[in-house]
């Protein structure tokens, strides 16, 4: 990914021309080719290849300038295969909001993309094991000249937000009493942040690992990302975990690929291929977070 900001041009041209790209090499898989029939962990071992769904949601799914699909999630999910005997991992780059409907149709066998694990998810779904905890934050104007820390802030304070469309955060001010004419969805984290640095939006939120990467990779921007905080919804606090998405009948992929995520968090190995997107070890999920608790919250 480009160091400066990105213009309009350079998302669309990245949305655009790397609809679909594989893991460290050319843009090889149509966006709607679909996957075979049968069971998918046979096929993806026979083959040695497994697709993939990602975003262009960065720090967790993204191409970069190359062409190459990166990020968090794409990485780990390439050591995990690896570990089954799949060394060739094909991504198609879908919205956000299509991740598990394609998911559903076929076009690929797993998503990879950082996605929050909620109720509603898994009803449409298959989970993995927790990937990873993070916070929620704002991206806010430098110096936050309003003083936003929590979304409760954004309610009190009647100003506008921007959130990413069917991302978990507006649900979340919602539930902060953020009424709906405040809220702003948007496509994509390029747009959240234009919004705020043009004026549109005083703030975004999003979680804290993805807004101190954009800030980051935009230090020209003016822009400054809160402290993370944790979300309260029906009075309860939300802990926000992500995991990788399976069709519900591949009950016997997401079980190999458990094993290898396991592995992955036990030895070092996920915080050597997070670090470089962001993420620490108070990123790694804690034991007692599990896949049946977030989906029954």
């Amino acid at each position: 990914m480009s160091r400066g900001t990105w213009t309009r041009r350079d998302f669309f041209r990245h949305s655009a021309v790397l609809g679909a790209a594989a893991i460290g090499g050319p843009v090889l898989l149509s966006a709607c080719q679909s996957t075979g029939s049968g069971d998918t962990l046979t096929a993806a071992k026979n083959a040695k290849t497994i697709k993939i769904g990602i975003a262009n949601e960065a720090p967790y799914g993204y191409a970069d300038s190359s062409g190459n699909t990166t990020g968090e999630a794409p990485e780990v999910a390439k050591a995990a295969f690896k570990g089954l005997g799949i060394d060739n991992v094909q991504a198609s780059v879908v919205p956000f909001d299509q991740l598990i409907p394609a998911l559903n149709a076929k076009q690929f066998d797993v998503v990879a993309a950082g996605m929050n694990i909620t109720p509603t998810r898994c009803k449409a779904a298959l989970f993995s094991n927790p990937d990873y905890s993070a916070l929620t934050a704002l991206l806010v104007p430098k110096g936050n000249p309003q003083g936003i820390n929590t979304l409760q802030d954004v309610a009190a304070k009647k100003v506008q937000l921007a959130v990413l469309s069917a991302a978990v955060e507006k649900g979340y001010a919602t539930a902060a009493g953020v009424p709906d004419s405040n809220i702003q969805t948007l496509d994509t984290q390029d747009n959240m942040l234009r919004a705020v640095t043009t004026g549109r939006v005083y703030a975004a939120a999003l979680t804290d690992i993805s807004l101190k990467y954009l800030a980051k990779q935009n230090p020209g921007a003016g822009v400054e990302v809160t402290p993370g905080f944790t979300p309260i919804e029906n009075g309860q606090p939300v802990v926000s975990a992500g995991g990788f998405v399976f069709r519900q009948s591949d009950t016997s992929l997401r079980d190999a690929f458990n094993q290898q995520l396991g592995t992955l968090h036990s030895n070092g190995q996920w915080l050597q291929i997070a670090t470089p997107f962001g993420f620490d070890r108070n990123n790694l999920p804690n034991p007692s977070l599990t896949t049946d608790k977030l989906c029954a919250a």
